[in-house]
This record gives structure tokens, C-alpha cells and sequence, in this order.
């Protein structure tokens, strides 16, 4: 297999000049949905027809936890794993804007002049039916079409896109379906199965005096999953696979202490500290509890591998699109 890489971030006062005069989709693009995807097919394809690089362009923080910090917004898809999704999707390049005090005061006519146009040099944009940008959320998408007329490079708006049912995809919803652990909602809204990327960290090994050793990842303060018991795919550094069952959550019966995600591998045997997985999720299988005993604990852990097993033995390699993540390297 010929393993591409993740894109590369840059800055938006950093931008190589190989990334400039393209077409650059704008927002914030949490969760890379099948909204977000069509939006980034009608980048990629206005690209390709103008023969200059697809660009996205996004923002960090997210805007709503800069306004609220005390409430952080559930980040579907840090920017490591936005990273490997836009390669995945063909895009050239990834540029990210710092969210903060000075840039949150940047009038909307600014934001045109001094980082499209300025920066980017670009020849076209492209941003969704809702998009907001500058001060105040003063600028709108025919704002930005009248400045682009104004400056010299064009503006696609794509419009709403929705599932079979109508239901606009929407990151909001992708975050209610994880905080419920309805898994199969989620990744449906997504168009690929949802992963987390994380480096495995020193735990209290109790996994493995239970005969289940896991590799331990802390996953950010603001995951909104769902505490509980999960079927998961894992990938290592090196691109091998793995199927696994993990657990998120506080271990009840143990300390009830700060959320932590861990992964059993089955049929697995090495040394994965300090390494770098992905872990996708296949299915939910049941809510996180206190067992009154280590045996009781471990004849539950028994049956989720049974039943996790399961789950996999009965998965497709996944849609176009997992297919395209498995060819991105970390």
C-alpha cells in the first residue's frame, strides 16, 4: 500500500508560496461531515478546472470556545485528525487561523483584504450557505461576494446538504449522537467511521493483571463521548491493523478518577508506549458500571470481546472514504 501523508498546518502569516493563487474553502470544518465534504469536493473540483491548489482554511480554537471557554465546544476533530481527512479528500492544503482576541476584532472587509486576498492570493473562494466571518459575525456570504467581485476572484456558496431524511448534516448533531454513544448515527452523519488519534501514555497496568492489557490514550478535556464500552479498529504508526475493544470513561470499580480511553488489541503482543494510534469506532456496546469484584469485571470484559468480535466480524473495510484514511499515514 502507498501511504500519502497528513496534510501539513500552516499558519496564516506562514503560508508557502505553493499554496497560494488556489481556490480556498473557508470554515470551521469540526467533524469534516458530509456537508463539510461536499463543500470540499466543489473546492477541489473549481481547483482542478482552474488547474491551482484546493486550499481549506480553518480556525483555533473553535470560535465558540474562545467566546466561552468556560463551556468548550466538544471538538469532533482535532487538528491532527483534520489533517488526515483532508488529504484523504485530495485537498492540497491546510491553513489555520489562531482564534483569538485580535483576530475575533478583525472587521469582516479586513478579513477579505488582509487574509484572502493578502495571504492567499487566491482566485476563488468557497464557503457554505451559513457561513459568518469578521467582528460581530457582520460578514455573510454575499458580502463576500461583492468583495469578490470588488478584488478579483470569485465566490461559490454551496448550499445546505441533508441526509435521506432532510436533516441538514450538521456538527451539533454529530456530537449528541457520541454523547449518547449512538455510533452508527454519528459516523452515518460523518460519511466515514469516527476516530480519535492519540499517543499512549503510562497507566496503572491494571489491564493487565485483569489478562486485558490496554494502551492508554487521554483524550481532550473537552470529549464529549459517551462513557462506555466500545468496539474500536485500531492503526498503528507502522499502518498496521487491529481490531480491539475500548473503554472511556472514569473505572468505577476502580478509582472513578478523570476520564481516560483504553484500548485492548486482540491477538496483540508488543510494546505500544509512546506510540501514535487511530482508534475508529465500529459500535457501542454497553454503558460504563462498577462491578463489585475484579471477577465480575473481568467475566464482563470477557463478553464485550465476545461481542465486539462480533461486531467486527460482521464490518465492510468501510465506504470510499475510510478506504482513502487507511492510505494516510499519521
Amino acid at each position: 500500500m502507498t501511504v500519502k501523508p497528513a496534510l501539513q498546518p500552516f499558519a496564516v502569516d506562514r503560508i508557502p508560496a505553493s499554496l497560494k493563487g488556489g481556490v480556498v474553502a473557508v470554515g470551521n470544518f469540526d467533524g469534516v461531515h458530509r456537508g463539510h465534504q461536499a463543500l470540499l469536493a466543489h473546492a477541489r473540483a473549481d481547483a482542478d478546472r482552474l488547474g491551482v491548489p484546493a486550499v481549506a482554511l480553518t480556525f483555533e480554537p473553535h470560535p465558540r470556545t474562545f467566546f466561552r471557554p468556560q463551556a468548550p465546544v466538544f471538538r469532533l476533530t482535532a487538528v491532527d485528525a483534520k489533517a488526515r481527512l483532508l488529504a484523504a479528500l485530495g485537498i492540497d492544503g491546510l491553513v489555520l487561523a489562531t482564534f483569538d482576541k485580535a483576530f475575533s476584532a478583525i472587521a469582516a472587509e479586513d478579513f477579505v483584504t488582509t487574509i484572502l486576498r493578502d495571504r492567499f492570493a487566491l482566485q476563488a473562494a468557497v464557503v457554505g450557505y451559513d457561513f459568518h466571518f469578521g467582528k460581530g459575525r457582520s460578514g455573510t456570504p454575499d458580502v463576500l461576494r461583492a468583495a469578490g467581485e470588488r478584488l478579483g476572484f470569485s465566490v461559490e456558496v454551496v448550499k445546505p446538504v441533508g441526509d435521506s431524511d432532510g436533516t441538514l448534516f450538521a456538527s451539533t448533531d454529530i456530537r449528541e449522537a457520541l454523547a449518547k454513544g449512538d455510533i452508527s448515527r454519528a459516523n452515518r452523519l460523518l460519511g466515514y467511521r469516527w476516530f480519535v488519534i492519540g499517543t499512549v501514555v503510562d497507566g496503572e497496568r491494571r489491564g493487565r493483571d485483569l489478562g486485558y492489557p490496554t494502551a492508554n490514550i487521554r483524550l481532550a478535556a473537552d470529549c464529549g463521548l459517551a462513557h462506555g464500552i466500545y468496539a474500536v479498529r485500531v492503526r498503528t504508526s507502522d499502518g498496521a491493523e487491529h481490531d480491539g475493544v475500548a473503554s472511556y470513561g472514569r473505572r468505577p470499580t476502580f478509582d472513578n478518577g478523570s476520564p481516560l480511553f483504553e484500548v485492548h488489541l486482540f491477538d496483540f503482543a508488543g510494546d505500544l508506549y509512546g506510540k501514535t494510534l487511530v482508534v475508529s469506532f465500529l459500535a457501542w456496546l454497553r454503558p460504563e458500571k462498577k462491578f463489585a469484584s475484579a471477577d465480575a469485571l473481568i467475566a464482563a470484559m470477557n463478553d464485550d470481546s465476545t461481542a465486539a468480535r462480533a461486531v467486527q466480524a460482521g464490518a465492510s473495510p468501510g465506504n470510499n472514504l475510510d478506504r482513502a484514511l487507511a492510505e494516510v499515514g499519521l
